[in-house]
């Protein structure tokens, strides 16, 4: 029986979680080519194809979602004996900055994680604004930042992407207004930058009826 290998197993669920073969050599930073061959690879050591073509694309045969479960379990223990031999030897500072969005989300829980695999490493968390935070990074202020990006610089790496959105009240009363009220934050915020340019090149008429330097301020004013 021939093991099966993390990295590829890395590059399947990348495929299961990308949706493509593409997507797929972006989340684990491979060429196409390099992908293809490593699903080839797993294929043959399961001993059946994985993927089937699906339209334009590829989807998963029946082998391939029995196996989606069993890739993360088996990466589950692997990063879990990976950092219980090399976790509790670490120690030192790590300072991490982050916009509040992910302060307000995942972040507490990942940190929670690394505390307990990491417990000689002590963490300084410092939450603030991109263009703030990109500024502490350059000058080693910070060893990683957590922020949003329009796209990702040489030096980055893109974790997630999501669509921007238009929030409102609940009572709805914004758009039968005349000029459209805004809440935004202040300067420098490239949200903030998004929106006017969007209303501006519609030709939609707005005020900016509430500034605010924190997400907090934002929910206040817009509820």
């Amino acid at each position: 029986m021939q093991a099966l290998d993390p990295d590829l197993l890395k590059t399947f669920l990348a495929f299961v979680d990308g949706g493509s073969l593409a997507k797929a050599a972006s989340i684990v930073g491979r060429s196409p080519s390099a992908v293809t061959a490593q699903m080839q690879r797993l294929d043959d050591i399961v001993g059946e194809p994985l993927l089937v073509p699906q339209g334009r694309g590829r989807g998963l045969t029946a082998a391939g979602e029995d196996l989606v479960g069993h890739a993360r379990r088996i990466l589950a223990v692997h990063r879990e004996a990976w950092l219980a031999l090399k976790g509790v030897r670490a120690d030192g500072r790590v300072a991490i900055g982050t916009t509040q969005d992910f302060a307000d989300s995942g972040l507490p829980e990942l940190l929670r994680t690394f505390a307990a695999s990491h417990p000689r490493v002590r963490i300084e968390l410092r939450v603030g604004r991109s263009a703030e935070l990109a500024h502490a990074l350059q000058t080693g202020i910070l060893d990683l930042m957590i922020a949003m990006r329009q796209a990702p610089a040489p030096d980055e790496v893109g974790v997630l992407r999501e669509p921007m959105m238009w929030l409102c009240s609940q009572r709805g009363l914004a758009t039968r207004q005349d000029q459209l009220p805004l809440a935004l934050l202040d300067p420098q915020c490239g949200f903030r930058d998004a929106a006017i340019a969007a209303l501006d090149t519609t030709g939609r008429r707005y005020r900016i009826a509430a500034g605010s330097a924190s997400l907090a301020g934002l929910r206040t004013a817009v509820n």
